[in-house]
């Protein structure tokens, strides 16, 4: 799991993902090119696709939204999330990888 570049922080973690917006389905893919690969179904107009990417999120780690926060990248597809409240090794068991 650590092959997408997870760091600590003060608060959780952080690390890159890469959205795929406008895919069939939610889905965390896994590691690709240093990052976490994810597919939204909703396209990125008006923050969907970022929404989508927090509740995916939220949802794999079985955590509230609120602890997933979109750090950088609110208009790209590249972007560093953190989560709040976790550590490195949970968030590998969680996402079971």
């Amino acid at each position: 799991m650590s092959d997408f570049g997870i760091t600590p922080s003060p608060e959780g973690v952080r690390f890159k993902i890469k959205v795929i917006p406008k895919s069939s389905v939610n889905k965390i893919i896994g590691p690709e090119e240093g990052m976490l690969k994810v597919k939204v179904t909703p396209p990125p107009a008006d923050g969907a696709a970022n929404e989508a990417v927090i509740k995916l999120l939220a949802k794999s780690l079985g955590i509230s939204k609120s602890s997933v926060v979109i750090v950088s990248g609110h208009r790209s597809r590249i972007k560093e999330i953190q989560i709040r409240g976790i550590s490195e090794g949970e968030l590998e068991e969680k996402l079971g990888r």
